[in-house]
């Protein structure tokens, strides 16, 4: 893969770098601010050559806020196909939150030219194995989200949940999995219009009312969350 990596603590980026590198991947660029990841990724764009993923601090100069996560959506506003990858030292779901329900989104992840998104704690990539797994995963349009973060969000999701039929849960996991309507109707063997049905339902269940921004991500991290996935 071809990654663009973004953290202003210099001994965390070069680790992670040293950790793909070895992985077999390239790191095309390296940025310590939120201004030198926008630039880098605009030159990948501009010179025909766009990143895989982009993994970013959600934290970083110059404001030390959330300049990078402003920035990954930012890009994400550009160009919705781009997968990112946000890694943070702070259990904050309201981060995530705001990564997932902010991105733009149409029928699923990957399938629909809709990028994938991760959000994870920087401890994570500790265990390299299940960071490379949940990075393949954004990279391929699927969505990650840590357990931790999940953890703190599905206390308020789980009730909500249970009030889908078995068949709505079957198409909201395959929904999560990427799978566009017409995809989960030949899965399920379903005509497209009872999936669209079900789908609609789901929303319904959820309080996704038709004006809601991005309903099938928000449905999505719903049902992540309350999995703790």
């Amino acid at each position: 893969m071809r990654l663009i990596v973004a953290d202003d603590t210099v001994l965390l980026r070069e680790g992670l770098v040293g950790i793909l590198e070895r992985q077999g991947h390239q790191v095309v660029a390296q940025a310590a601010t939120a201004p030198e990841l926008e630039a880098a990724v605009h030159r990948a764009f501009d010179e025909g050559a766009p990143p895989d993923v982009v993994i970013t601090d959600v934290r970083m100069p110059p404001t030390m806020s959330t300049d990078g996560l402003d920035a990954a959506l930012r890009l994400r506003d550009r160009d919705p196909r781009l997968n990112l990858m946000l890694l943070s030292q702070y259990n904050a779901p309201s981060y995530a939150s705001e990564l997932f329900h902010r991105s733009p989104a149409t029928q699923g992840s990957g399938a629909s030219g809709t990028g994938g998104l991760g959000y994870l704690l920087k401890e994570r990539v500790g265990r390299v194995t299940d960071f490379l797994d949940s990075l393949q995963t954004v990279a391929g349009g699927g969505m990650v989200i840590d357990p931790e973060i999940a953890a703190r969000l599905i206390s308020s999701r789980r009730s909500t949940l249970d009030g889908l039929s078995p068949r709505e849960l079957e198409v909201l996991q395959l929904m999560a999995e990427g799978h566009s309507n017409l995809q989960i109707a030949a899965l399920l063997h379903l005509s497209a219009g009872a999936i669209s049905k079900h789908v609609s339902s789901i929303f319904l269940k959820l309080q996704l009312p038709p004006g809601e921004d991005n309903r099938r991500v928000r449905a999505v991290l719903t049902y992540l969350t309350a999995r703790g996935e």
